[in-house]
This record gives structure tokens, sequence and C-alpha cells, in this order.
């Protein structure tokens, strides 16, 4: 008698995504399982950034089923998936300038159909710089600070699977191993799973169990993250110069 796998938290199965004709995403297939989190690594322009926005709903495969905890999430829109436990950090943070810290955060809540319930005070002890800057405006927040008000804002929500897209760009490495430390303990205390995009081989090494390579919008290789110690792989699939 065999045992059957247990379903995965997110599984994105033969995905193929095209802009203006152009086919970006090639046969793309990812399983998550529960408290993993997932690295995708590809030189530029390769498909890594479409492939998040597919499973977070921006962008609308060609083929392809994507599924969270076995339910279909094909034909929900990107505001359904962030309520079924989809929270989404995209690419320069993408934070509201003219709100302040507090209202970036509430105003998750409301767009979440979520209730507190004290969740606003837990993701803050997470994050105690923004705990003293609750009455700034996100615009006047320095790039570090505007990254961990994204993460934030994105963990309000209390998300099953965190996908978070180049957290790391633009900010100082002081701020990168905070980072690093948070999500080290938030996934140590609450098991949260997440998928990333990321060229900083550090934080990928820090966080990762997995790392998928995407060339030429296809997966072409996992490797551990102790394999990235090797410049020649990283040189080769990669494109990053350790």
């Amino acid at each position: 008698m065999t045992t059957s796998e247990p379903t995965p938290l997110l599984a994105v199965s033969q995905l193929n995504a095209a802009y203006d004709g152009s086919q970006i995403l090639r046969d793309v297939t990812i399983t998550l399982p529960e408290r993993q989190l997932v690295a995708l690594m590809g030189r530029n322009g390769v498909g890594k950034t479409t492939a998040l926005k597919c499973i977070v709903g921006l962008v609308k495969p060609t083929s392809g089923d994507i599924s969270l905890n076995g339910i279909p999430l094909n034909e929900m829109p990107s505001e359904e998936r962030a309520r079924a436990g989809i929270g989404y950090v995209p690419q320069g943070r993408d934070i509201f300038p003219n709100l302040t810290v507090w209202e970036n955060l509430k105003i998750s809540l409301v767009v979440h159909g979520t209730k507190a319930n004290g969740q606003v005070d837990r993701v803050l002890e997470l994050f105690p710089v923004l705990k003293e800057m609750l009455g700034r405006k996100g615009g006047v927040l320095s790039g570090g600070q505007q990254q961990q008000l994204a993460i934030a804002r994105a963990l309000v929500s209390n998300p099953k699977v965190l996908v978070l897209d180049e957290p790391t760009e633009g900010i100082q490495p002081s701020i990168i191993d905070e980072i690093v430390e948070t999500l080290q303990r938030l996934r140590a205390r609450s098991g949260l799973t997440m998928i990333l995009v990321e060229q900083n081989l550090d934080f990928i090494a820090a966080l990762s169990q997995r790392i998928l390579i995407i060339q030429k919008g296809t997966i072409t290789r996992e490797v551990a993250p102790g394999e990235l110690a090797d410049a020649s792989l990283v040189g080769e699939f990669v494109g990053i110069v350790t």
C-alpha cells in the first residue's frame, strides 16, 4: 500500500504566459509545500517576475494551472487571491506615499476584508522601527523602511503564502540583515511559506530551502543553497559574478 503525497500549499503546473505574442513562460511547474521557502533565480528578463505576477493574479497565463491548498486560482482576480491567503510584496515596494505608516497597514485590512484581531500589533512587533513611525507618511521613509512597511503590509492579512519580488533591491546591507532575521523569526514562529525572486545570494542562502533556476522562461535546474558558493554555476545560470 502506498501513501499519497500531501497536497502542496501552492502548486503551479505547466504554466505558460506571453506578452504581445512573445512567449515569456514555458511550462513552468513549481510545487511549494507548507513551511518552505523557494527562491527563483535567473538572468534579467527570463520570466521570474512574470511567474510571480501569474501567481498573484496580475498576469493571466495562456495555459496552465495554479492552486492554493488544492483550490484553483486561475479564474480568481488578484484581490480574491489575496483574501484566499496570498500576500504580495511587489518589486519597488509600491506603498502609498501620501498615507501614514499606520494608514498603509490599516488599509491592507480593509482591502483584504480582514478583522484586526491584534494582527497589526503583532506585525509591528516584527518591525519595531515602524512602530516608532506610525504617524509619518510612507513617502518620507528611507528605502529600507519602505520595504519593511511593504512586507509588514502584506503580513497584516496573515497570508498562507508570502510572495516577494526583489525584496533587497536598493536597500542598505544593515536593513537587509534585519529583514532576514525578521523573516527567519516569522518562519520559525508561524511556519510561513514563501516564494521569492531575488539576486542577493546571501539573502537567498540565509532563507531558502530550494532554489529554482529559470532560463528563457523555463525552469531548468534546482539547486541547494550551499551550491551558491559555486561561482561558475552562479555565473553561468544566474549571471551574477561572485
